[in-house]
Order: C-alpha cells, then sequence, then structure tokens
C-alpha cells in the first residue's frame, strides 16, 4: 500500500467520514485506571503462605552450564 495523498481540509474529511459511516467525533477518554493486577499479585508474593506444597529456592546456585 502506498499513500498517495493526505486529505487535510475539516469540511472534506468530515463528508468522508459521514459518507462511509463513521463518527465524526473523538471518542471519549475514560479515567484513569488503578495499577495492573500483576502489581498486586507481587506484593502477595512477597508474603510467606501457608500451603505445604510450594518449596523455598534452594540454598544453592545451579549451574546449567553444560560441561563435556
Amino acid at each position: 500500500m502506498r499513500i498517495i495523498a493526505f486529505i487535510t481540509d475539516p469540511p472534506t474529511v468530515r463528508d468522508i467520514l459521514i459518507h462511509v459511516g463513521e463518527p465524526i467525533t473523538p471518542p471519549t477518554i475514560a479515567p484513569a485506571r488503578g495499577p495492573p493486577l500483576w502489581a498486586a499479585a507481587a506484593l502477595l508474593d512477597s508474603i510467606p503462605s501457608e500451603d505445604p506444597s510450594i518449596q523455598p529456592p534452594p540454598a544453592y546456585e545451579f549451574d546449567q552450564r553444560i560441561v563435556w
């Protein structure tokens, strides 16, 4: 696809939008949202759990390199 020209005349743009059935006014701005849920989940991860199936990380660093 190649852009040949831009239409910058406001009445012409409005007429084209009306003809193709698109709204001629910009959408309303939504109110601000709270922080994402993963931020709250990170806080919950720092709280110790009572679930016995959750294992603590090992006390040693595991070397994943392959030595031949």
